[in-house]
């Protein structure tokens, strides 16, 4: 059983922010870390022969990605540790789905209402850091427009985001964890 004292911490932010190489140091200085799991979506897809999920059936792409993020939710729960890390959360799933303008289920929003994290932090994109590549299509024009659904479907869920700014790696995790006390 968890200690009741677990605290849920997510890092989010658009496409190509950081958030995946500050986990990465998060995970070397010996925190818990749950990574993102869209690219695992993604690549499990294309072994099916689906190129983009995400694009060709973005309610399905995003039901896994749900899924997904709630078991990592669940799972954290029953760690022993003080803090645990997430590469994004549930919301995410919702302000990408309203990046592109589809509808989702109430289920969607209900998974947002049941768990609840502890702090988000918040990673605004970053010309000089941000790359295309197979899995990540999105122009940084569209990373500026999913920052801002990302700031305000976390604010619809009552959450106090805390930017983290422009800087090395390894200043913005100590960013991170001077916020949080440890």
């Amino acid at each position: 059983m968890a200690a009741l004292s677990t605290k849920k911490i997510v890092i989010t932010g658009g496409p190509g922010t950081g958030k995946s190489t500050i986990i990465h140091d998060l995970n070397q200085r010996g925190f818990t870390c749950l990574e993102e799991i869209s690219r695992q979506v993604t690549l499990e897809a294309k072994k099916k022969g689906i190129d983009q999920l995400f694009l060709t059936n973005p309610l399905l792409f995003s039901e896994l990605l749900l899924n997904g993020r709630k078991k990592q939710f669940l799972d954290a729960e029953m760690l022993s540790d003080e803090i645990v890390f997430f590469d994004r959360g549930i919301p995410d799933v919702l302000a990408y789905m309203d990046f592109i303008g589809n509808t989702y289920p109430k289920t969607f929003v209900d998974a947002c209402h049941v768990a609840i994290y502890d702090a988000v932090f918040i990673l605004k994109p970053w010309e000089a850091i941000y790359t295309s590549d197979n899995e990540r299509y999105e122009s940084f024009e569209q990373a500026l427009e999913i920052h801002d659904n990302l700031v305000n479907t976390y604010k619809n869920y009552n959450y106090t985001l805390i930017d983290v700014p422009f800087n090395t790696v390894e200043k913005r995790t100590d960013f991170i964890l001077k916020v949080l006390g440890v």
